[in-house]
């Protein structure tokens, strides 16, 4: 009897601790659907990702992404793709430690007291599942409570609404597409509080015209190849078409913001991500190809605007000079050249002007202008009003450059020249002067030395015990 009733405990403490532990246990596998109660924590030895749900067909998962060894952001991810589909968040990122936790409650949480990140949905649903399409959501009975669709961060996923509301952003955090009025625009930060308009694409408004009430317009991928732009209905107001425009495909397609500023469609086949689609085909097209004060030229690369520089240092990254007047003011010097001309200029504010000089003079008087570029033919004068990067090099040598330069660009490394030759230096002197003052010691021990050896008859004193062994003959020898 005795032995029944042990049994029994038994079995009810497993079931209890089964019961108490299912859920953290589950959470190093991923599953097809997390429900209220669900918990998990990172796993100290996984290296990359760590999965938790995954959706009906396999090729998608959300879970944990390490990132630089230490941090952690809730992605979803495709295991043909090096950087991820979504995150929760691209601005901030948790600790990977077991301080860091995952729960459902209704809304997906996630919270880290060490790095104080607390992210939620903010919703009251009962699963959270991932759908064929990459598409996370958390659902109720009868509804979709939330879904990361209306968050994208630097991928558009095929079907996936583009709102006006919406910003897509590269993963370097450096471009950003948004939706104007009538058109797609690409937008590069120049400075910590301003964006310089780079690419545009207008709607063509063949089929359907924007009209003024209708609300505004969105864009989504449509399946049959290509990036359409909508206001109501279905008709599209554009038609931006991929290399698969009316093709019979079968696969996905993704829109993705990448971190040299184009926007790259990709086609997955099945085994691989093809190129679909390429907003900015030609690279001194891109906002930034070569760096800053530097000068891309089609057909010829990248070469700086001061000549006497280096290519891949022709001026200082992440420059924060906003002021180039007296005073307090940074010191520049001038550097002119021909051949040169702003990029994507169409998208520029420019002021006409009747000569070179009256351009220049009207950057030289400005504390906030970094260049100027003077098209002679047509007198326009476009001024820079932001960190010189990447200028446009051209044939016509009539157009010219002008830039302020911060005294420090281009003498980077005869600067760096000089520490290192000055540090050889003075511990050459260094070593020298220790030398010096040891072979002086010594001479001047080896001298004292001689000097005692005089005094003493020319006896040098020797172990203490030989010493007194002369002592004692002398005795005997005294009293013989």
């Amino acid at each position: 009897m005795e032995s029944l009733c042990l049994i029994s405990v038994t079995r009810f403490l497993l079931l209890f601790f089964f019961l108490a532990f299912w859920h953290q246990v589950n959470a190093t596998e991923p599953v097809l659907e997390i429900t209220k109660g669900f918990e998990a924590k990172p796993d100290s030895s996984i290296n990359s990702f760590q999965p938790l749900l995954t959706d009906p067909s396999g090729n998608f998962s959300f879970g944990f992404l390490r990132l630089n060894g230490s941090r952690l952001s809730l992605a979803i991810t495709h295991p043909n793709l090096t950087d991820p589909l979504w995150v929760f968040d691209p601005t901030r990122t948790a600790s990977w430690s077991h301080k860091t936790k995952l729960f459902f409650n209704g809304s997906l949480v996630i919270s880290d007291p060490s790095s104080r990140v607390e992210w939620s949905t903010h919703s009251n649903g009962d699963r959270l599942i991932l759908r064929n399409d990459s598409n996370l959501q958390v659902v109720s009975s009868s509804d979709v409570d939330w879904e990361s669709f209306d968050f994208p961060s630097n991928t558009l996923v095929e079907n996936q609404n583009f709102t006006s509301k919406m910003t897509l952003v590269s993963s370097n955090g450096l471009y950003s597409m948004r939706l104007g009025r009538d058109f797609i625009g690409l937008y590069a930060k120049v400075t910590e509080d301003s964006q310089q308009f780079y690419w545009k694409h207008s709607a063509l408004q063949a089929k359907a015209k924007i009209k003024d009430g209708s609300g505004p317009i969105h864009a989504r991928i449509n399946p049959n190849g290509y990036l359409g732009m909508y206001q109501t209905g279905t008709i599209p107001v554009d038609v931006e078409a991929f290399n698969s425009f009316q093709r019979p495909v079968n696969g996905l397609m993704i829109l993705r913001l990448e971190s040299d500023g184009n926007l790259r469609g990709y086609l997955w086949d099945g085994s691989r991500w093809a190129l679909n689609y390429e907003a900015i085909r030609e690279t001194c097209d891109l906002p930034n190809p070569c760096g800053p004060y530097s000068l891309c030229t089609p057909g010829s690369g990248c070469s700086c605007i001061d000549n006497s520089t280096v290519i891949g240092e022709c001026g200082p990254r992440g420059s924060g000079v906003e002021d180039f007047c007296g005073g307090d003011g940074e010191k520049f010097k001038e550097v002119r050249r021909g051949g040169v001309e702003v990029a994507f200029k169409e998208l520029l504010d420019h002021k006409t002007t009747s000569s070179l000089g009256e351009c220049e003079e009207m950057c030289v008087e400005d504390c906030k202008c970094f260049g100027s570029v003077y098209n002679n033919g047509s007198g326009f004068c476009y001024l820079v009003n932001y960190p010189i990067r990447t200028m446009l090099g051209v044939a016509d040598p009539s157009k010219m450059g002008y830039f302020k330069v911060g005294e420090g660009v281009g003498k980077k490394r005869s600067r760096v020249g000089l520490t290192v030759g000055m540090t050889l230096l003075a511990v050459v002197a260094l070593g020298l002067t220790v030398a010096m003052v040891y072979v002086a010691f010594r001479i001047w021990r080896s001298r004292e030395k001689h000097a005692l050896e005089g005094e003493d008859g020319g006896l040098s004193p020797g172990p203490y015990k030989n010493l007194g062994s002369d002592s004692f003959r002398s005795v005997e020898m005294s009293r013989r």
